[in-house]
C-alpha cells in the first residue's frame, strides 16, 4: 500500500450563510456547522485511503467566533495522523470577508475509520508529512490519540 501525502487529502468546502443556517440568536447553527465539518472530514479521509469511511469520534470542536447571515464560510480539511485503520482529520472553519481576509471561527479534530467491502475496518496508507507544520500536527496527533485511548479506557 502506497503512502499518501497530506496535500492529497486536502478538501475545501465553501458556503454562503443563508437564513436557514441561522439559530435563534442570529448565529450559524452549531449543528449545521458540525454536519459540514463531518462531510469535509469524510472527503479528506476518503481521498487519503480511497475507501468509504465512517466517523468514530469528534475529538475537539471549538467555537471561537460566531458566523452570521451572508457570511462566506470556508471549511478546509486534511488528514493529520493515521493509525492502522483510522485517520485523524483536522477541519478549520473560517469566515471570509469580501476582501478575502479570513478569520478562524472553528477548529475540529475527527477520527475516521476506513471500511472494506464488508463495512469492516481496513488498513489505511501511511501518511507522508512534508512540511514542519505537517510534522508538528503528526506529533500532536500522536498525543491526541493517547488521550483518546485514556478517555476510552476510563469510560469502560
Amino acid at each position: 500500500m502506497d503512502a499518501r501525502h497530506v496535500y492529497e487529502s486536502k478538501t475545501t468546502q465553501i458556503q454562503i450563510l443563508m437564513p436557514e443556517h441561522i439559530n435563534g440568536t442570529g448565529r450559524l447553527f452549531g449543528g449545521k456547522l458540525m454536519e459540514w465539518i463531518d462531510v469535509v472530514a469524510a472527503v479528506s479521509a476518503r481521498r487519503h485511503c480511497n475507501r468509504n469511511v465512517t466517523t468514530v469520534s469528534v475529538d475537539n470542536l471549538q467555537f471561537l467566533e460566531g458566523a452570521y447571515v451572508n457570511d462566506t464560510v470556508v471549511l478546509t480539511g486534511q488528514v493529520t495522523f493515521v493509525g492502522k485503520t483510522s485517520m485523524e482529520v483536522r477541519v478549520d472553519t473560517h469566515v471570509e470577508s469580501l476582501t478575502g481576509e479570513r478569520k478562524l471561527v472553528n477548529r475540529a479534530y475527527l477520527v475516521m475509520v476506513a471500511l472494506d467491502e464488508n463495512e469492516k475496518p481496513t488498513e489505511v496508507p501511511r501518511l507522508v508529512c512534508d512540511t514542519d507544520e505537517e510534522k508538528a500536527e503528526w506529533t500532536a496527533g500522536m498525543k491526541r490519540r493517547e488521550l483518546r485511548n485514556v478517555r476510552k479506557n476510563e469510560n469502560y
